[in-house]
């Protein structure tokens, strides 16, 4: 069977708001979904996606983020991707777990690097090495180099996240997520709690990787100006060493509450002054497949919050109750959600953030929001469309990440990357004198019983005490060790640092593809330039 029959081609469509020629495939063997965006973008893109739902804060799917990037089974090196940004010319190399969902995307100009990099991550990904070795080393460990010292937890994502943990605004973001999805898995920490983590075991990682990562859970995407059936040709070579698994089941949607909740937490502080609490005020909304429907709430959130001449966080600025406004639209999960607050409050003075967030919106609500204000809004967003300007992104990353976000929760990835009729709906129904935005702060935020004020208060106590649980934690393990038991975390101790410090085989390195000077263009890029006149003004266009 050739490459492109061992795919169905489920759909095509020439989309022209990504100038692509669009063809959504299944794989026949194992059911693997594949984008392919074909079109006259050199910066060429990959990427392969997988529905990960952590079931608690462990942090497993992060974990196991870094841990398939530490060898596998046809480039078994510590660090392939270091090893390989000695020899690339990528534009884009990274991966990212999300709530839900982990990617891996990499980005080249060059064909020949552009494959390279695709190859090492099918590899990475599909067939890992998730030696016990390197889920310690990446998730957590005990580690203890004599009998003398004290026990200490050490790995790279446990100490990431206690960083992370350390900051406010992150514990802002798991309180609140907590808060508004108590039932779903976006109610847990993806990155992981490290409180939690240590209770992690390497069955549980290893399992998750055998469960998640499977080509029938996969989505993946080409996007640029490469050759199709060179594209299909390397998936099947890796995809068709599979079995026909499972897909992982539907992210549950939360249910409603049927009144407004509150919560009240703390972040560890260095420094004791009153005016440095967070305070917000959070919905959930409910999921929406309808286009308009979903640019009409990134207008609302636009022009509610989006400029400093927004009307909300005119309102919240004006106030003074605080150093700077927080909030807007998070559409990350499923349901998804919005916001609007203040950081540097004083503790004290968190209802009356909430009556002036309460009382400008129905303000809003009844009187509506500025037409030039609306009006500026939408060309913004117009604007932000057509130019498709993705800063050091690549594009096609941009398209990728958009796509998931109908595709993970099984609606149809092409639709995600249209944007024209609903835009032009938008602006039909507005000119038409219907009061969108207004209906929905009444809808979506005014008469929406699932809200939540999150009010974060600082703690200059707290980083002493979650010192002190971790140490009385540390010791009581150690004492319910035996010397045989203490011996072997020594061990441990030494073999991972001698592995760390160990140099990867000559003949293992040469495994990892690099560039030649073959591969390299002789001739520089040009870029033409028109030289023209605009309303009287020269201008040069670069083509």
């Amino acid at each position: 069977m050739s490459a492109a029959q061992a795919f169905e081609l489920i759909r095509q469509e020439q989309i022209e708001e990504v100038n692509s020629l669009a063809r959504l495939y299944r794989h026949r063997k194992t059911g693997a979904e594949v984008l392919s965006l074909s079109n006259d973008d050199e910066n060429k893109v990959f990427g392969i996606a997988f529905k990960t739902p952590p079931a608690d804060s462990t942090g497993i799917a992060h974990i196991l983020e870094h841990s398939v990037l530490c060898g596998s089974q046809r480039y078994p090196v510590k660090k392939p991707f270091v090893e390989m940004l000695k020899g690339s010319v990528h534009t884009f190399l990274n991966a990212m777990t999300y709530p839900d969902k982990t990617v891996y995307p990499v980005a080249s100009q060059n064909e020949a690097d552009f494959y390279n990099l695709a190859t090492v991550y099918l590899d990475a990904v599909l067939f890992p090495l998730l030696t016990e070795e390197t889920f310690m080393q990446e998730g957590w460990h005990y580690e203890l180099e004599n009998p003398d010292e004290p026990l200490r937890y050490k790995g790279v994502v446990f100490n990431e996240m206690k960083g992370d943990y350390s900051s406010p605004d992150s514990v802002l973001r798991w309180t609140t997520s907590a808060a508004l999805f108590p039932d779903t898995t976006y109610g847990n920490s993806s990155g992981g709690d490290p409180k939690v983590m240590p209770s992690l075991t390497y069955e549980q990682f290893k399992a998750f990787h055998s469960r998640y990562y499977h080509p029938s859970n996969a989505q993946i995407v080409f996007y640029g100006d490469d050759n199709e059936d060179r594209r299909l040709a390397l998936l099947d070579e890796y995809l068709s060493r599979f079995e026909r698994g499972e897909r992982a089941p539907d992210i549950p949607l939360q249910p409603r509450f049927s009144a407004p909740r509150s919560v009240v937490a703390t972040y560890p502080a260095d420094e004791a002054r009153k005016a440095n609490a967070f305070f917000t005020l959070n919905w959930m909304w409910d999921e929406e497949a309808d286009p308009t429907e979903n640019l009409i709430r990134s207008v609302l959130s636009s022009a509610l919050l989006g400029t400093s001449a927004a009307p909300l966080r005119k309102a919240l600025t004006d106030s003074g109750l605080g150093e700077s406004v927080l909030g807007g639209l998070s559409n990350y999960t499923r349901q998804p959600s919005f916001s609007a607050g203040l950081r540097g409050i004083d503790p004290d003075r968190a209802d009356e953030v909430e009556a002036l967030i309460l009382s400008e919106l129905a303000t809003l609500a009844e009187n509506g929001i500025d037409e030039d204000t609306v009006e500026a809004t939408v060309n913004s967003l117009e604007f932000r469309l057509r130019e498709m300007n993705t800063g050091g992104a690549p594009r096609g990353l941009v398209y990728f990440t958009g796509a998931l976000s109908d595709w993970l929760h099984g609606r149809d990835p092409l639709e995600a990357l249209k944007y024209e009729e609903a835009l032009a709906a938008l602006k039909s129904r507005l000119s038409g004198g219907e009061r969108l935005l207004e209906d929905r702060i009444r809808s979506l935020i005014l008469d929406n019983t699932h809200r939540v004020g999150v009010l974060l208060k600082a703690d200059t106590e707290q980083g002493v005490r979650e010192a002190e649980a971790e140490r009385a934690k540390l010791d009581a393990a150690r004492a319910a060790m035996d010397s045989g038991q203490i011996g072997a975390v020594i061990e441990t101790t030494k073999r991972l640092k001698m592995l760390q410090n160990t140099p990867d085989r000559p003949e293992d390195l040469r495994k990892i593809p690099t560039l030649t000077l073959e591969d390299l263009p002789r001739e520089i890029t040009r870029i033409e330039t028109e030289d023209t006149a605009l309303s009287g003004v020269r201008t040069l266009f670069h083509v």
